[in-house]
C-alpha cells in the first residue's frame, strides 16, 4: 500500500498540488485521472521520488519516503516497476535483452538465472517466440507487453504506469488493461496508473482518484463513478455520448 498525506508541491511559487491525501491499495489497479494540467504527472513523479515535495508525506508500507536515506531509497527503487508512456524500449536490444536489462543492472544473477526469469515473464505476457526480435519488428501492443514484462521482471511491490494505452487501438488497449490488472492481482502488486483513457476507468478502475486544479476532486471505484453527483467528475468521464449511454444503462440495471 502507498499512502499520501497532505501532499503539497509547487514550482517557482505556483501551487501544482495542494493538500492531496489518498491511498493506493495493494492488489488493486489504482487510477489517477483528470484534465491536462490537473497535476497527475507531478503527483506520479512525487510518489516515484523524482520530485521533492514542499510538505506532507508519502508512505510505502509505513516507510516514509521523506525520511529515507540514500541507501533506503535505493532499496525502494528496486521494489518499483515502471511502464512508460512510449514503452521506452532500447531499439538496439532484442525483446529478451530489454527484459533482462534491469536484472543486469541491479542484481548478481547468473546469465542462466536471468534468462530463465526473462522467459517466465515473456510467457506470462504472451510473447512466446519473440525473444530475438527487435522492438521495430513487433507491433505497438507487443512493445507495450515487453515494457510490462520488463517492469515486473524484478518482482516489484509497486508498479507505476504512465498512459500505458497511449497510441494503441481500442482492442489492444483493453488487452493491455486486462494484462495489467491480471498481473496486479496475481502478484499482489500496488499498481498506480496515470491515464486519460476512460475505457480504463470503466474496465479496471478499482480505485479512481480524480484531480482538479491540483486538488483531490473525487475518489471512488469504477462502479461508484457511475453514481457520483460530482459535476466535475461527470463532465470529465461522460464527455462522450457513448459513456453517457453506458452510465444510463448501468443506472437502469442497478
Amino acid at each position: 500500500m502507498i499512502v499520501v498525506e497532505k501532499l503539497c508541491k509547487s514550482f517557482d511559487g505556483n501551487n501544482i498540488l495542494t493538500d492531496i491525501s489518498t491511498q493506493f491499495e495493494k492488489g488493486k489497479t489504482n487510477l489517477i485521472i483528470g484534465q491536462s494540467g490537473s497535476g497527475k504527472t507531478v503527483l506520479l513523479k512525487c510518489i516515484l521520488g523524482l520530485y521533492g515535495i514542499d510538505s506532507g508525506n508519502i508512505f510505502f508500507e509505513n516507510r516514509s519516503l521523506q525520511k529515507m536515506d540514500s541507501k533506503e531509497r535505493s532499496i525502494l527503487r528496486q521494489e518499483m516497476g515502471m511502464v512508460f508512456q512510449g514503452s521506452a524500449l532500447f531499439d538496439s536490444m532484442t525483446v529478451e535483452e530489454n527484459i533482462m536489462f534491469p536484472m543486469r543492472m541491479l542484481t548478481q544473477k547468473s546469465p542462466d538465472e536471468m534468462l530463465s526469469r526473462a522467459n517466465e515473464v515473456i510467457n506470462r505476457v504472451n510473447l512466446v517466440n519473440s525473444n530475438r526480435k527487435l522492438p521495430s519488428e513487433i507491433s505497438g501492443g507487443m512493445q507495450k507487453r515487453v515494457a510490462i514484462a520488463r517492469a515486473v521482471v524484478m518482482n516489484p511491490k509497486y508498479l507505476f504506469c504512465d498512459e500505458p494505452n497511449s497510441g494503441l487501438d481500442p482492442k489492444t488497449s483493453t488487452l493491455i488493461d486486462n494484462l495489467i490488472q491480471e498481473i496486479t492481482k496475481e502478484y499482489q502488486i500496488t499498481t498506480v496508473i496515470n491515464t486519460h483513457d476512460m475505457n480504463s476507468v470503466i474496465e479496471i478502475g478499482e480505485k479512481v482518484l480524480f484531480l482538479e486544479d491540483g486538488r483531490k476532486g473525487w475518489e471512488g471505484s469504477n462502479r461508484e463513478v457511475f453514481k457520483t453527483e460530482n459535476e466535475s467528475v461527470g463532465n470529465f468521464i461522460y464527455s462522450s455520448d457513448l459513456f453517457k449511454k453506458v452510465r444510463k444503462v448501468y443506472l437502469e440495471e442497478n
